[in-house]
């Protein structure tokens, strides 16, 4: 009997020992896939029997109460988050519960560039079809007060930057990050202003800004351009800067300035109207934001284009028209 005992427990120990390496054996093998990479979407409050059952809808041949049972007995069954991920080949159920359990979603990237209007930007966003289009019905000033800026406009408030997002994922979620790192940079750039910089309020010195990054050609001549501007406001002189007109003139700029839309009149016409336009005309990075406020120490009032990128400064009018000729003119 003692013997019989002792064969029966031994008989019992070899299987658990054999389930057992059956098991781990399981949780390193690739599970089969319906497709190369599949897309699993996790709602928040989802427990962890329906999430093991949503891998399997989503084409992985997996047993879902095995992998419940995976996740169970793992102890970070309370630990799987929510949101969008990306199965790809390959993938064990060790690595699938690891990757939930941290929160491993897959995401996607879109850029915003410095220079761009606000139109640019929302185009952008409406074209990423991993993101969902909350904004996209939606005027301006909706969107401004969907962010939380009622009143205030859009133009030149968004950090140019690259973000990252989960698929799904909505894009107001993406102006609200852009809408921030603006705030932050501009009160960075605010902290460091120099005594000789014009701008009376932040607001002032991200218009200025705008206007540097439009106008600036090579990123060294940023602060002599800004201390242009700044010796122009400083003695009332217009800012008299093509890109303010062709803000101004919206759709119906065709590619080219002429004279008459020189002399038409809008709130951004810097040629018509002395001081700084209204709002913005573009979303400044962080290099236009110091040169606002941090100009070079010049008393230039002109600059041209010399055709390489860089430009020439001139501190009269006299050697102004003097490097027009020789720079546009060739004479």
């Amino acid at each position: 009997m003692r013997r019989f005992v002792l064969t029966v427990f031994l008989l019992v120990a070899l299987l658990v020992l054999a389930a057992g390496g059956t098991g781990f054996w399981w949780l390193y093998q690739p599970m089969r896939m319906a497709a190369p990479t599949l897309d699993l979407s996790i709602d928040p409050g989802t427990l962890p029997r329906a999430v093991a059952q949503a891998v399997a809808d989503a084409g992985v041949d997996v047993n879902p109460d095995l992998l419940y049972w995976w996740f169970r007995v793992s102890g970070q069954d309370r630990l799987i988050k929510a949101g969008s991920y990306e199965l790809e080949s390959g993938l064990t159920p060790y690595r699938l519960l690891a990757k939930l359990a941290r929160g491993e979603e897959s995401l996607r990237a879109v850029t915003l560039v410095e220079g761009w209007t606000f139109r640019q930007v929302r185009a952008a966003l409406a074209r990423e079809d991993q993101l969902k289009p909350d904004t996209l019905k939606l005027g301006d000033d909706a969107v401004m007060a969907l962010v939380g800026r009622s009143g205030l406009p859009p133009e030149g408030r968004f950090f140019p930057d690259t973000y990252t997002y989960a698929k799904g994922s909505s894009d107001v979620a993406v102006f609200k990050r852009a809408l921030k790192a603006m705030d932050k940079r501009l009160a960075a750039a605010w902290s460091q202003r120099l005594p000789s910089a014009v701008a009376s309020t932040p607001d002032e010195a991200l218009i200025l800004a705008s206007i540097v990054e439009k106008e600036t050609g090579k990123p060294a001549d940023r602060p002599l351009i800004s201390a242009v501007f700044n010796n122009r406001l400083r003695v009332g002189m217009p800012l008299q800067t093509d890109p303010t007109v062709i803000y101004g003139m919206g759709a119906a700029y065709a590619g080219s300035l002429h004279r008459k839309d020189l002399q038409a009149d809008t709130a951004w016409n810097t040629y018509t109207r002395t001081g700084l336009p209204p709002t913005p005309i573009a979303m400044p990075g962080k290099a236009s934001l110091l040169a606002a406020v941090q100009p070079a120490p010049s008393t230039a009032l002109y600059f041209v284009a010399r055709g390489d990128g860089t430009s020439q400064f001139s501190d009269n009018l006299n050697e102004h028209n003097r490097a027009v000729n020789k720079y546009q003119r060739g004479q």
